[in-house]
């Protein structure tokens, strides 16, 4: 992923409204982000730990979600996949986040929700299997295509996100 500073991440939210934008606060480690080892970043609000933000590259341009991270802890309870990198994990390490979806259709209250990686590490585990316990559905997939495939589902959680229709 290309660098971003904060002023693009801030101008990249299409689903929060300016009021809610100027309260992100940004991760402690943001100066030292490896941005060319993610797809995306992604990281839960330090100061409102059920709000969380993913920003992605999608056609062209930058693209900021804000989520809203389940106030359950169901996932904790049993092994989960999350729909991003595929990764299970066995106790706790997926959450069920949802997005407003931009423009009309956000407006209008509708939303999706999608299981990711609670600590938004996908980049991580589609390059290196060893900190997941356990089998892993993609392991015997060669590193480029667990990143493609990642990307590709990164890409349809964002069209989605954006309401865009399916070809």
């Amino acid at each position: 992923m290309q660098a971003l500073s904060r002023d693009d991440i801030l101008g990249s939210f299409v689903n929060s409204s300016r009021s809610r934008i100027r309260t992100v606060t940004f991760p402690p480690d943001f100066d030292t982000v490896r941005w060319a080892e993610l797809d995306f970043l992604g990281w839960t609000d330090p100061r409102a730990p059920l709000r969380a933000y993913l920003i992605a590259r999608h056609a062209e341009r930058v693209v900021g979600i804000e989520l809203r991270q389940a106030d359950t802890d169901g996932s904790r309870r049993r092994s989960t996949m999350c729909t991003l990198c595929h990764a299970v994990h066995r106790t706790g390490g997926t959450s069920l986040f949802t997005a407003r979806k931009a423009g009309a259709g956000g407006k209008a209250g509708n939303s999706i929700g999608t299981y990711m990686c609670s600590n938004f590490a996908c980049s991580l585990y589609v390059r290196e299997l060893a900190p997941l316990s356990g089998n892993q559905p993609d392991q015997a997939l060669p590193t480029e295509t667990r990143i493609r495939r990642l990307g590709t589902r990164l890409g349809g959680f964002v069209g989605r996100v954006l309401d865009e229709q399916d070809p």
